[in-house]
């Protein structure tokens, strides 16, 4: 196996402003605690069993998988919002689901919807959920903007 299957997973959100798209980004990675790692881009699968714990400090340069939600905007004065859910099964023998959503609104509405999406998302599944966890987070657009929210997955 080239990678061990996750047993944590954690919660993280940041924004900010930046120079150039990408320095929004990076900034808003900066803010969210993951900045100076390199992030794989996963799908929306918890495995079985895995654990929640609080955000923890990750070694410099790490390789990360997470699944995200971002978005960017240039458009001054604008709100936009980044929001992810995980959906925990009753059975903990099953496997969970990430979901990630981003858009222009308030972070509250796009929070709402990631985690109606997660809940669905179980129902399609037939699985019976236990719990969901979630987070969110808006920035209001000075120059270049960026909001980040993401499931860092970790052993």
């Amino acid at each position: 196996m080239i990678v061990k299957t996750p047993t944590k997973y954690f919660l993280v959100a940041g924004s900010s402003e930046g120079y150039t798209e990408l320095n929004s980004f990076d900034g808003a990675l900066l803010n969210a605690g993951i900045g100076n790692t390199n992030l794989i881009k996963v799908s929306s699968i918890l495995p079985p069993s895995c654990e929640y714990i609080e955000p923890v400090k990750l070694p410099y340069g790490a390789i990360v998988p997470i699944a995200y939600a971002s978005i960017t905007s240039q458009l001054e004065g604008e709100i936009i919002s980044a929001a992810v859910a995980v959906a925990v099964p009753e059975d903990s023998s099953k496997p969970g689901l990430i979901m990630e959503y981003s858009s222009r609104g308030r972070h509250k509405d796009i929070e709402e919807i990631v985690r109606n999406m997660a809940k669905k998302g179980m129902e399609l599944r037939g699985e019976k959920l236990k719990e969901i966890k979630s987070i969110s987070i808006e920035h209001k657009v000075n120059h270049i903007g960026t909001a980040f929210a993401g499931v860092v997955l970790w052993d």
